[in-house]
């Protein structure tokens, strides 16, 4: 989520349907206008276009500029749903596209169909001052909204219990990436590729490359888009939820290596402490993970 509806980093009805305040009737189409009524949107905005894995909506200053959108989030949410499993009971995403006017409307956020706040639907919310062409950040913003749904929603579970660990933005880079690929898009894929390299963060310690030094050697050395997934899913299998399905509480960094590495099938302690230092804390945590959670396996051989 870009938090404020501030972009950072790379990325980047009825008149009150009252039908949509409570559990929506799946498998039909959507509604034609819908009432906004979150944070500070309170805006009508109309559906211009839906197929099977999406729904688009503008509001009123969109214009017909953004026609591109409508195939490019339909890919991206058809790859997603096939990569990284459930979303719950509807399979379509409830995209909402604003022109961003006086600095107005501008930014983005998620919300994940169990949230009441958007009518139980996954929604992604988008705005920008131009959406003209699919590049950069006008493409970039929507699926990185999209990575959101994935670290909270996936698998049918509930919250994003990496979030303090990886912040608002740093899985979404290699997310993006990797849909940017899948969706026939290579020549983003590149350009991202490219602005990785000299991305660098604060945390967990200055001059960080969370790109370039830990997801991308994860990324490429072991399957792709199959291991981010395996992450989602060891998480899914093991760290705690309750009974709604509700994760309850935040990883440790030591944990995180620990899913990381179930995902992987090997230890990555060593690119762990290559891509972010390795403070006696990590290794105490790191340990007792490798204890709490001993059904996450992985072979006692470590990342070259």
């Amino acid at each position: 989520m870009l938090k404020g509806h501030k972009i950072k980093g790379l990325f980047y009805g009825i008149i009150i349907p009252l039908f949509l305040d409570s559990t929506p009737s799946f498998g039909q189409q959507a509604p034609a206008i819908w009432k906004e009524h979150w944070f500070e949107h309170d805006l009508t905005v109309n559906k211009v276009y839906e197929d099977d894995h999406v729904v688009m909506y503008h509001d009123e200053n969109m214009g017909t500029e953004a026609v591109w959108a409508n195939e490019v989030l339909s890919k991206s949410w058809a790859y997603v749903k096939k990569t990284y499993g459930s979303f719950g009971p509807d399979p379509k995403l409830y995209v909402v596209l604003h022109k961003a006017i006086n600095n107005k409307m501008g930014g983005g956020h998620p919300s994940p169909y169990f949230d009441e706040s958007h009518d139980y639907r996954n929604v992604i919310d988008c705005g920008l001052g131009n959406w003209n062409k699919p590049f950069g950040e006008q493409i970039g913003m929507p699926i990185h909204e999209i990575g959101h749904l994935v670290t909270s929603v996936s698998h049918d579970t509930k919250g994003s219990p990496s979030d303090i660990i990886w912040g608002d933005s740093k899985f979404m880079e290699i997310f993006n990436y990797d849909v940017l690929l899948h969706i026939g898009r290579e020549d983003e894929a590149e350009r991202v590729f490219k602005q990785m390299q000299g991305q660098h963060d604060s945390f967990p310690r200055e001059g960080t490359q969370w790109f370039k030094n830990w997801f991308y050697p994860i990324y490429k050395q072991y399957e792709g888009a199959k291991v981010l997934n395996s992450y989602f899913t060891q998480l899914a299998k093991h760290f705690p939820k309750d009974k709604d399905n509700r994760f309850t509480r935040d990883l440790n960094w030591g944990e995180f290596i620990h899913f990381w590495s179930g995902a992987a099938g090997v230890n990555l302690q060593p690119l762990a402490a290559k891509a972010f230092g390795w403070p006696s804390n990590y290794q105490h945590e790191f340990a007792k993970a490798q204890i709490d959670f001993k059904n996450v396996k992985y072979t006692k051989n470590t990342h070259n």
